[in-house]
């Protein structure tokens, strides 16, 4: 009766250990696309990330880069200073998304060129993401905005 309890035991605990293995490796496979790692453009440029490779790339909306087409393609440069990177997006802007102002943008980097899928602009006069105020400040770019009266 002993030898049974522990052989029952044993493979209670087998069975848990595939089925937590099991789950660990399906959470796992399923984040893959989920997460987006952020890059300065500078880092985009000193290490290029493969084609493949989903990542954020954030920064000032570099003045004067703004390039829009007679399609949905709208072309600029987002900025940390000493860097740029010329982001392609299709798709309709936020409403707030203008030169000299911060943006996140979701994409590959594809041929030197920042091929975003989604574009987020700042939503009022002192936000700005914090991965892309500490790229700004570590760039020495950081321009600190006077509240207006």
């Amino acid at each position: 009766m002993k030898s049974l309890k522990k052989t029952r035991r044993i493979q209670i605990f087998a069975v848990a250990a595939v089925a937590l293995a099991l789950s660990t490796a399906l959470i796992g496979y399923a984040m893959r696309d989920g997460i987006n790692f952020f890059r300065s453009p500078s880092e985009v440029l000193a290490e290029p990330p493969h084609e493949t490779e989903v990542f954020r790339i954030g920064g000032l909306v570099e003045e004067g880069s703004i390039i829009r087409g007679q399609s949905d393609t709208i072309i600029f440069r987002v900025t940390d200073g000493p860097a740029s990177v010329e982001v392609r997006y299709r798709g309709i802007l936020p409403d707030l998304f203008s030169e000299n102002e911060g943006m996140v943008g979701t994409g590959r980097f594809v041929n030197g060129v920042f091929e975003a899928h989604e574009i987020l602009a700042k939503h009022d006069e002192t936000y700005m993401p914090r991965e892309v105020m500490e790229a700004l400040k570590a760039q020495d770019h950081w321009r600190t905005q006077e509240p207006e009266s």
